[in-house]
């Protein structure tokens, strides 16, 4: 295994691994859309299905093969891809560039703001779909292949059977789900470098599958040939664009692909695509069209009917290991997705791990974890079978796609400056095509599709608030604080105790003398000999460089001002910063000092700010909030934390 050093300083691994490591966290969910899609499309189970005449079949198969290229292809792997953020992508990394520069635009931002949020939050939604949808469905294959035995004729014993094998079915999904949440804790790269052989075994069977059918139909490649999508949606009346609904599932995957990029980069994600994932994809969706051509009664599973008797047992295994990857993508993508709201201040400080020392952004949050397990869990029993929980799959999904199309725009237009004339027509292209997604997939809304829109709402709702929880607190704490100067000059008129030793006193007003110093000098009537106020700031880019990350200031009088920068993708670290204090001139061990943290005990009150119920969520959400000693990796035993009361 190769390993180099990127710009920032930090161990990446050579392309090849990353590669075989995209394959197994990047591609799993977009990867196993062909065990359902068609079968959705087609089998009469589906609550929205057509005839699988040849006329559908080549309308539907071109209307796949044309959503890869144009929202995959080229939106995401060819224009989204180079929207980097100093290496990290997702839709709030995408925010970031889009506001950068606004700030004298204050509307328009916060538009911006409140658009990335809403897709990050319909993002946490997907990522409790994905992984109950994609293992349910390849479970599903032991009833759909014939392997749990022969199906009952009578009416009576069809039933029960049915009854029967919908619980092992669910019973098998929740025990492969919760092992895979459980093994979380290894972390990315671990879990990634043991799923991408399998993930590229599995690209493989794709388009071998697809090739071996398509070599008994080759006319399905006439699907190629847009016209015909073309044609099934504009003379299939009401049924071809609800079906729209359907064919969406084809590309769903893609959005975790942007936002899974800061952990392996674009070029592995590209070569992967372009070499191995899109070949296969688009055979065997061409192969599970020929089939059909020949056999449109095998439309209730059309992919495992591809494989010969005696490999179906081998398949389903097979494609449970791929749909437990596929689970993997989103469960990663939702980890980038919690880290960065975190320290963009969104979210409450959770505890999150850090699990490589050699690929940057390899993380497990286990808040986050357990929570989409549980989630996972209760939506297969509340769903039961893969069909009903399609109704639910896509318009979150859709939805982030069209906010990400938006933010591009704005990004591309604004902070490239591209010209207009190349731009608009681009993103209006996509924006149609993910337009037509969404309205098909409302039409499930009542079915199921409500079930992410409400988890979207919850998490909007909680990020917003907490941003303006914060904010009030601020400035709460900034009406009665005096300027770091202004205390320093008043000391030095007094007669005050000073004891030994440094003491750290962390503040998050840059300039203003912390309310722990205001409480422990009423408390203690003493000071130490040498006091530093820490700031540390948060930056709306992902990764700040060492040579970057640091400011000193010797205020006189003993009094030191600190001020520490890291991007929203780094967890700071207050002992390996007060290290770097040494060439700036202040020596300061962090096993020696004391660090005084104030904590803040908020109150809902009567008080302009937010309404009560929002205060009261505000005040809980505090309280799930990592210990800064934690969070700030601030040596154990060395913190000492004052309290206040706030109102808000």
């Amino acid at each position: 295994m190769t390993v180099s050093k990127d710009r920032h300083g930090l161990h990446r691994l050579s392309t090849t691994t990353l590669v075989i490591g995209a394959l197994g966290v990047v591609f799993g969910d977009i990867g196993t859309s062909p065990i359902y899609t068609l079968k959705e499309c087609f089998s009469p189970h589906s609550p929205h299905h057509i005839a699988a005449t040849p006329e559908n079949l080549l309308g539907i198969v071109s209307l796949v093969l044309w959503s890869l290229i144009a929202l995959i292809s080229v939106k995401y792997l060819v224009f989204i891809l180079r929207a980097d953020n100093k290496g990290e992508g997702g839709v709030l990394s995408l925010m970031a560039l889009a506001t950068h520069g606004m700030d004298a635009i204050v509307k328009k931002r916060m538009g911006m703001v409140l658009l990335g949020l809403f897709g990050a939050a319909l993002l946490f939604g997907d990522g409790i779909i994905t992984p109950a949808i994609s293992v349910l469905s390849a479970v599903e294959g032991l009833k759909d292949g014939g392997l749990l035995g022969a199906v009952p004729t009578e009416a009576t014993d069809l039933q029960a059977w049915e009854h029967r094998m919908q619980w092992l079915i669910v019973g098998i999904t929740i025990v492969i789900l919760v092992t895979l949440f459980s093994v979380q804790f290894l972390g990315t790269a671990r879990v990634g470098r043991f799923f991408g052989p399998i993930t590229g075994i599995w690209f493989i069977t794709l388009g071998a599958l697809g090739a071996a059918q398509l070599a008994r139909g080759p006319e399905i490649l006439a699907a190629f040939n847009p016209w015909h999508g073309w044609h099934f949606l504009t003379t299939g009346g009401h049924a071809a664009f609800v079906i729209l609904g359907s064919v969406f599932l084809a590309v769903t995957g893609g959005e975790a692909l942007y936002a899974d990029m800061g952990h392996f980069g674009p070029r592995p994600i590209r070569r992967a695509w372009f070499q191995l994932v899109f070949p296969a994809l688009a055979l065997n969706y061409l192969g599970q069209g020929a089939l059909l051509m020949r056999h449109p009664e095998l439309a209730h599973a059309p992919f495992f009917q591809m494989a010969p008797g005696w490999a179906t047992l081998p398949l389903v295994i097979l494609a449970t290991a791929a749909t437990v990857i596929a689970s993997q993508a989103l469960i990663t993508g939702t980890y980038s997705l919690t880290l960065s709201a975190v320290q963009l201040g969104y979210l409450p400080r959770l505890a999150i791990r850090h699990t490589s020392e050699h690929t940057r952004g390899q993380i497990y949050i286990p808040f986050i974890n357990w929570v989409l397990m549980i989630a996972c869990v209760a939506l297969v029993l509340a769903f039961r079978t893969s069909s009903n929980l399609a109704a639910a799959y896509g318009v979150a999904v859709t939805m982030t796609m069209l906010i990400t199309t938006v933010l591009f725009y704005f990004v591309a237009r604004h902070l490239w400056r591209w010209p207009l004339i190349g731009v608009l027509p681009l993103c209006l292209l996509f924006g149609l095509i993910e337009s037509a997604f969404l309205s098909a997939n409302l039409i499930k809304f009542l079915d199921g599709g409500w079930f992410p829109l409400a988890v979207g709402a919850v998490i909007f709702t909680l990020m917003t608030t907490w941003a303006t929880g914060r904010r009030l607190v601020r400035e709460s704490l900034e009406k009665s604080a005096l300027t770091q100067e202004m205390l320093i000059e008043s000391l030095g008129r007094r007669k005050i105790v000073k004891v030994p030793g440094t003491a750290v006193f962390m503040t998050s007003m840059t300039g203003r003398a912390p309310v722990a110093l205001l409480h422990s000098l009423k408390h203690y009537q003493a000071i130490h000999e040498r006091v530093v106020f820490m700031t540390l700031i948060t930056a709306e880019e992902p990764w700040i460089p060492p040579s970057r990350r640091l400011e000193v200031e010797d205020l006189g009088g003993g009094f030191w001002r600190l001020t520490g920068r890291f991007g929203f993708m780094q967890k700071p670290n207050v002992s390996r910063l007060l290290r770097q204090c040494a060439s700036h001139g202040l020596a300061v061990e962090a096993e020696k000092a004391t660090f005084f943290l104030g904590r803040e005990i908020i109150i809902p009150s009567k008080r302009p700010g937010m309404a009560r119920w929002r205060e009261h969520v505000f005040s809980s959400a505090s309280k799930l909030a990592q210990q800064p000693a934690t969070y700030f990796q601030i040596p154990v035993g060395r913190v000492i934390e004052l309290g206040q009361q706030i109102e808000i």
